[in-house]
């Protein structure tokens, strides 16, 4: 019998998905939670086989989630669910060491092959997703400019972009110009679009 945990915040999907894997015979759902923070605890104290981890999770991504699971409990392999496969996403899941990586519309069946894939030691990626990844290149933007364009896209202006990151004004729009050039954008919220449909955002 192969153990799932569970990790999905939308309840109805929660519900459909554990309502799929208890139709098999060998796989059987020991506990489920609607945020990121709660997997490592659950995981903790239930023991699974296998973690099901939406990507989009309060309290904690589902990335951040499952390195942090992977130090704490190495035997329990990872399963990302995603609803969009961005190449940037799945670039940073296979640097996590996931041991899976999904989308959402997949056939039910895929996901119960996915899973016992996983338990048995596999890596089961979709194999469109991984081409698309190494397509789309590396991102080319550096953890700093990746920060200022994370904030541009919550919402901050310049100074308040500064204020937070600890740079004067004249840095961060530096920094904006950068990354516009680098990612052959029109203007910043042009850099944003790119950036966030190659998953570099999250």
């Amino acid at each position: 019998m192969i153990r799932i945990l569970l990790a999905e915040d939308m309840h109805m999907v929660r519900g459909a998905l554990v309502a799929l894997l208890d139709l098999e015979d060998d796989l059987e759902v020991v506990a489920e939670t609607e945020r990121g923070d709660l997997v490592v605890p659950k995981a903790l104290e239930t023991g699974p086989d296998v973690a099901i981890i939406d990507i989009d999770l309060p309290g904690m991504d589902g990335l951040t989630a499952a390195r942090l699971l992977k130090t704490e409990l190495p035997q329990c392999r990872t399963l990302i669910l995603t609803s969009l496969g961005r190449p940037g996403t799945l670039r940073r899941a296979l640097e996590a060491q996931v041991s899976g990586f999904l989308l959402k519309d997949a056939p039910p069946k895929q996901l119960a092959e996915a899973v016992r894939g996983v338990a048995a030691g596999q890596r089961v990626i979709d194999p469109q997703l991984l081409l698309d990844a190494f397509d789309s290149g590396q991102n080319p933007l550096t953890l700093r400019e990746t920060e200022v364009l994370r904030a541009a896209a919550g919402g901050a202006e310049a100074a308040e972009i500064a204020a937070t990151l600890h740079l004067s004004v004249g840095t961060v729009r530096n920094y904006l110009t950068t990354i516009v050039t680098k990612l052959n954008a029109r203007n910043r919220i042009d850099a944003i679009r790119l950036a966030e449909e190659s998953g570099w955002l999250l």
